[in-house]
C-alpha cells in the first residue's frame, strides 16, 4: 500500500493560536463570536455535519449532510433560502459545531477534488469572505496539484505533500508538537469550526475520531 500524506492543525493556547503543519504517516492525510446554528463542542472528539445554513448555492450536501459536491452551474441564489449564514460570494461551507479549547480531529477524502481549500475559521466571519483569503480563518488548500498554507489572502506554498485521498485535520489548543514540516499561525477571536471550499468534484468529512497516536 502506498504511503499517504496528513495535515494537521495544532495550537498555542497562551496565544489562542492555531498552528497548521504537514507530517507523514501511513494512509489515511468580527462578527459575533455566537450564532444559533452552531453547537458547541465541549472537550475533545468534535463531532459535525456540514451546515446547510451556510453552504453557497453552487455547493450540495450529501452522505447525511457529511459530504459537499460542487456543481459548476449550481443554484439559482434567489431559489435558496436567504439568511445571514449563507455564504453569499464563495462557495464555502462550515461544520455546525464549534470548538474554544481541547483536541479536536477529523479526516476529509479529497481523493475526488482537484482544487480546494479545508482548514477552520471563526463561527462568525464575514459571509462576503472567502475562507483563507479572511484573516479569520486558516486552511490548506491545493490547486493545479500544489498543496498551499492560506490565511488573510497570504499564500505559502508547501512542499512534499502529494496527492493524499485522505487528509487528517487536529485542532489543538494544547500545545502539543508533532513532528511539522510547515506551520502558520493566527488568533482565535471567537469559538473556531471547520471550513470547507471548493470549485472541483467532491469532499467528505469524517469526524467524531479519537486523536491519532503521536499526535
Amino acid at each position: 500500500m502506498a504511503a499517504c500524506r496528513s495535515v494537521v492543525f495544532g495550537g498555542v493556547p497562551a496565544l489562542r493560536a492555531v498552528s497548521a503543519a504537514v507530517w507523514r504517516r501511513t494512509c489515511g492525510l468580527g462578527a459575533p463570536a455566537a450564532r444559533l446554528y452552531v453547537t458547541q463542542t465541549p472537550g475533545n472528539r468534535i463531532q459535525f455535519k456540514l451546515d446547510e445554513k451556510t453552504a453557497h448555492s453552487s455547493l450540495d450536501l450529501f452522505k447525511k449532510e457529511t459530504g459537499v459536491i460542487y456543481r459548476v452551474i449550481g443554484v439559482d441564489p434567489t431559489k435558496v433560502p436567504q439568511n445571514p449564514e449563507r455564504f453569499r460570494d464563495w462557495a464555502v461551507v462550515l461544520g455546525d459545531s464549534a470548538v474554544t479549547g481541547g483536541r479536536h480531529y477529523w479526516e476529509v477524502t479529497v481523493r475526488k477534488s482537484q482544487e480546494f481549500r479545508i482548514g477552520v475559521a471563526d463561527c462568525g466571519m464575514p459571509r462576503e469572505d472567502c475562507i483563507g483569503s479572511s484573516s479569520c480563518s486558516w486552511v490548506f488548500g491545493f490547486m493545479h496539484g500544489d498543496w498551499y498554507s492560506m490565511t488573510g489572502n497570504e499564500v505559502v506554498p508547501i512542499s512534499w505533500v502529494g496527492k493524499p485521498e485522505r487528509v487528517g485535520l487536529l485542532l489543538d489548543y494544547e500545545g502539543q508538537k508533532p513532528a511539522i514540516v510547515h506551520s502558520i499561525a493566527a488568533e482565535f477571536k471567537s469559538p473556531a469550526c471547520p471550513a470547507f471550499a471548493l470549485w472541483d468534484g467532491e469532499l467528505v468529512t469524517h469526524s467524531g475520531l479519537e486523536v491519532p497516536e503521536k499526535l
